[in-house]
């Protein structure tokens, strides 16, 4: 046994050197221009939804401007596909829209099959449909209740958050996984779907569209919360397009554009669904528009449960799918409609079993681009309300 050695007494502690910074690091603060003051909010707030750090110029109350600081959660995802598999890439595709995982792995599988010649079998095509649109109902409930959250009315996070739920409990059952599902994968997906899971899934849809007219009512009708999102953060439809902004960000401005029925991929052809758009693209309409979107997402699931009946169970995957695939030298890219807007991977083959390049292009990253121009005029409190309007996740912002 190691007895400790006694500290001697008669010889005084050393000193410790000084703890200067790094020249390049800039200590925060607030710094006064004139009349105006710049604030950091950040990185680590709950109102910014994320790790993301705004510096924010203020007269008074009043923004005159807002400038998102990202990258403190970058893993370098993109780069460490380099080193992996085409199959070991799956689960690196979770940690990027990580509340929409389930998109992510379905965009990249996509370009993976695109570039490699793959066709999915018509069962796989139905449950990735299914399983994607519950994961817009799930990615919108988390969009919703914070919008509730951030004006105060907290309720409404209690009563999306428990609908968010009710999808996460199907995941379970389904693949064995709450949040970074590693399900879609190249040729099909991993999993058929177990006993009793078409009835439950039928269940959450058919009581799903009466919880959100209950929560449009009590919340975008509540007089408090149209007060604080009606002619907030207004964002032009021709400034939307510019920006690149898709998805609720892009409808909710009046830009009616969805890639599921204007560059229609997998089966949603075959579906009947109507897409929610805006007219005065506020918060209050980027809100909204989520929220009849999951509306619509419940049709897709409806008619995509009835057609999965006509396939014969266990055809999951495309024949022939080698362990490790590796593609023919060339490039691909393809895009799906995520809960953000177009999700798109682009992948480079050298014709080895690793990507030679991937490159994300992240809707969530170009709606977050639009916060400067359109928080500018307001006030402080309603820059929180903006920024979660814009649904970021920073997971997919900063790879």
């Amino acid at each position: 046994m190691i007895e400790p050695q006694d500290t001697p007494t008669d010889q005084a502690a050393p000193a410790l050197p000084d703890l200067d910074c790094a020249p390049d690091v800039v200590m925060p603060e607030v710094i006064y221009e004139g009349d105006n003051t710049i604030v950091n909010i950040g990185p680590s707030h709950p109102s910014t939804h994320g790790v993301c750090r705004v510096i924010v110029e203020l007269d008074g109350e009043i923004v005159r401007h807002a400038e998102p600081v990202i990258g403190h959660l970058h893993r370098g995802i993109e780069k460490m596909a380099e080193n992996r598999t085409y199959l070991q890439v799956v689960p690196l595709t979770d940690r990027l829209d990580y509340v929409g995982s389930m998109y992510a792995n379905w965009a990249y599988c996509r370009a993976v099959e695109r570039l490699a010649g793959i066709r999915v079998p018509e069962r796989a095509e139905y449950i990735r449909v299914i399983v994607c649109e519950l994961q817009r109902i799930a990615s919108h409930m988390m969009a919703i209740g914070p919008a509730g959250a951030d004006t105060g009315a907290t309720s409404a996070f209690m009563y999306t958050f428990w609908q968010r739920e009710l999808v996460v409990d199907l995941f379970e059952s389904l693949c064995g996984a709450r949040l970074t599902y590693n399900y879609v994968r190249p040729g099909g997906v991993s999993f058929d779907l177990p006993d009793g899971w078409i009835e439950k899934c039928r269940e959450f849809v058919a009581q799903h569209p009466a919880a959100m007219l209950e929560i449009d009512r009590f919340l975008f009708g509540n007089v408090i919360f149209r007060a604080r999102t009606k002619g907030i953060g207004v964002l032009d439809a021709d400034d939307a397009v510019s920006w690149g902004a898709s998805g609720p960000v892009a409808r909710g401005s009046g830009v009616d554009w969805d890639l599921r029925r204007d560059d229609p991929y997998s089966v949603y052809p075959r579906f009947d669904f109507s897409i929610p758009v805006g007219d005065n693209g506020d918060v209050y309409d980027r809100t909204r528009v989520r929220l009849w979107e999951a509306i619509e997402s419940c049709r897709i699931i409806g008619q995509a449960l009835d057609g999965l009946a006509e396939f014969e169970p266990g055809t999951i995957k495309a024949d022939g799918m080698p362990r490790l695939l590796a593609p023919r030298p060339g490039d691909a890219y393809d895009h799906i409609e995520s809960a953000r807007g177009s999700l798109g991977v682009y992948l480079v083959s050298d014709g080895s079993v690793r990507p030679y390049r991937m490159k994300v292009r992240s809707p969530a990253f170009c709606n977050l681009a639009l916060l400067p121009l359109v928080s500018e005029g307001y006030t402080l409190s309603d820059l929180v309300v903006i920024l979660g309007s814009l649904d970021p996740v920073f997971g997919e912002v900063d790879r």
